[in-house]
């Protein structure tokens, strides 16, 4: 092992805001983040209770992922145990609906920067 992953950091217009859609989303703490890699004012950190720490870091020209895109990189699993009421939540909060999913175990949503998350039953 090299070494430990640390967060994961989603570029975006907005960190602050985009902090407090997942805030929303998964629940935790949003705060800023450790001077010793806080690229400045224009970050901030989300702590949950387990599982891995979201960073948001605000970038001028920020370009959202275009989902099915070959240069999509990645996109975020979020387990919620009833879809329909995750769908009205995420939608309350501003995610942006993007496929409805080919089975009944998945949606896929974009957050307000434009990052696809899918929600997942258990």
């Amino acid at each position: 092992m090299i070494g430990r992953l640390r967060c994961l950091v989603l570029d975006c217009p907005d960190a602050w805001e985009l902090a407090e859609f997942y805030r929303q989303l998964i629940g935790g703490e949003v705060e800023s983040p450790e001077s010793r890699w806080a690229v400045g004012e224009g970050s901030a950190v989300l702590r949950g209770d387990g599982g891995p720490v979201l960073a948001f870091q605000s970038v001028a020209d920020h370009r959202p992922p275009v989902w099915g895109a070959p240069e999509q990189q990645f996109h975020l699993d979020v387990r919620v145990d009833d879809l329909d009421a995750a769908h009205e939540a995420v939608l309350a909060i501003g995610a942006e609906p993007l496929d409805g999913g080919g089975d009944a175990a998945w949606r896929v949503y974009a957050d307000p920067a434009g990052h696809p998350f899918r929600l997942v039953r258990p």
